[in-house]
């Protein structure tokens, strides 16, 4: 029926034969290797108008995933329960059931915020929660601290929070100042280790003129166990009215100054004592 020119002789015969053929069920591939017809374009002209046999059509991998996504717009989803559910992308749930009728919202806009905002305190207590086991977790790690320990610790909290000369200012001074009632508690406790007596510091709070002051001079009396009438004239800072205050309400206190007077040799000990330390991590021996 092929001449070796790769033209075809009797179009219509062949055509009869190839329609008979796909009626019969027979693909494209079958037809080919009965009718010899290797030419892709003549073909396709043998059967064109026939359907393909059902059983050479590929399934659409897509077709469940979207019958289904009809299916649960249908039943009030919105996009992003479908898209949680099925695992598909917003783009395509858009395409496939976009001449659905929109679902009435399952709440009221009230409704919604209140789900929301329970949803919000869920998260915030969980996240609350695993913080608490963290940190109690770490400070289980801490354990009982050795006198050299809180040496060293009380050494480089000096070092990063207290007063400290410089070239330009000599001023060996050992001045503290800390608004965290913890880093004035392990403070005091490294001048106790040091065997400085509380006769030798002198306490001074400085605060926000605008601050509850006699409420925070009695807190930090108390948390250095001295009568608050001990305590130096506090340092008032003055209000500027186009600042906006960030540290207000009943947990500012202000800072609490503390001074070790005669403290000129402590703080040259200090002074070397960091150096001490410095070099010690630093060192490649």
């Amino acid at each position: 029926m092929a001449h070796s020119t790769g033209k075809y002789t009797n179009f219509e015969g062949l055509r009869e034969q190839a329609v008979a053929l796909r009626r019969g069920g027979y693909s494209l591939r079958q037809i080919r290797d009965e009718l010899k017809i290797y030419n892709n374009d003549i073909l396709n002209q043998l059967v064109k108008g026939e359907p393909p046999p059902e059983w050479t059509k590929r399934p659409r991998a897509k077709d469940d995933l979207r019958a289904k996504a009809r299916e649960l717009r249908l039943q009030g989803w919105t996009y992003d329960q479908i898209e949680a559910e099925l695992g598909c992308s917003k783009g395509s749930i858009s395409l496939w059931v976009r001449d659905l009728p929109k679902p009435e919202p399952r709440y009221t806009q009230e409704e919604q915020r209140a789900l929301m905002q329970a949803g919000l305190t869920r998260l915030r207590n969980a996240q609350d929660e695993e913080r608490q086991r963290v940190k109690k977790s770490a400070t289980q790690e801490i354990g009982e601290l050795t006198d050299r320990e809180l040496f060293m610790t009380g050494v480089a909290l000096y070092w990063a929070e207290g007063q400290k000369s410089k070239p330009y200012s000599r001023r060996e001074a050992v001045i503290f100042v800390n608004s965290d009632p913890q880093v004035i508690q392990v403070y005091l406790a490294w001048l106790d280790l040091l065997g400085i007596h509380r006769e030798r510091l002198r306490f001074r709070v400085m605060i926000h003129e605008t601050a509850d002051v006699s409420a925070a001079e009695q807190y930090w009396a108390d948390l250095a166990g001295i009568d608050a009438t001990a305590l130096q004239a506090t340092t008032l800072k003055k209000h500027n009215p186009k600042t906006v205050r960030k540290n207000t309400g009943d947990t500012y206190r202000g800072c609490f100054v503390i001074r070790v007077l005669q403290g000129a040799e402590l703080y040259r000990r200090i002074e070397g004592w960091w150096y001490g330390i410095v070099g010690a991590a630093t060192s490649t021996d």
